[in-house]
């Protein structure tokens, strides 16, 4: 009835959920304004100020894991690959523009970022739970998999 972390197994599931809402929202917004306030060239331009390598690959990465990974990440989609490159798009962030002696975030540190990577990361490991799509394509695939073994043993018992 209680899993490891001494919630019930549906209060583990509806807190995954809101933190993947939660965290989601936050990728979408930042990627919107990327994609939609400044655009990808602007975008660029900004990466190229700050000193982002290949800022031409790096603002288009950007923009489009936070806004789509955002997206996937609410619905419990991809999540391990999503929560990693999330992360990875973070970590870039954290460590070309954000670290700074000073963590808090309105001036310019790195309390944002790190806490939106180790929420992804955290989400990438112990999983999206079983309210996702993730766990939705995955119950299908076993169900898949059990007709035909069952199927495949009742045959080889009439033979």
């Amino acid at each position: 009835m209680y899993a490891t972390t001494g919630f019930p197994t549906i209060a583990r599931d509806i807190i995954t959920v809101i933190a993947r809402i939660g965290l989601g929202t936050i990728f979408i917004a930042h990627g919107w304004q990327k994609f939609n306030e400044w655009t990808v060239a602007g975008t660029t331009e900004s990466f190229s100020q700050m000193g982002v390598p290949l800022p031409d690959i790096a603002a288009p990465f950007a923009t489009f894991v936070e806004l789509i990974g955002g997206a996937l990440l609410i619905l419990g989609a991809l999540t391990p690959l999503v929560g990693v490159l999330l992360a990875a798009d973070l970590i870039g962030a954290l460590i070309i523009v954000h670290l700074m002696p000073v963590p808090f975030v309105d001036q310019g540190g790195w309390e944002l970022v790190a806490a939106l990577a180790a929420g992804a990361l955290l989400i990438a490991a112990a999983g999206p739970g079983r309210l996702s799509i993730d766990r939705l394509l995955s119950t299908g695939r076993k169900s898949a998999r059990g007709k035909r073994s069952s199927g495949a043993r009742s045959v080889s018992a009439e033979a």
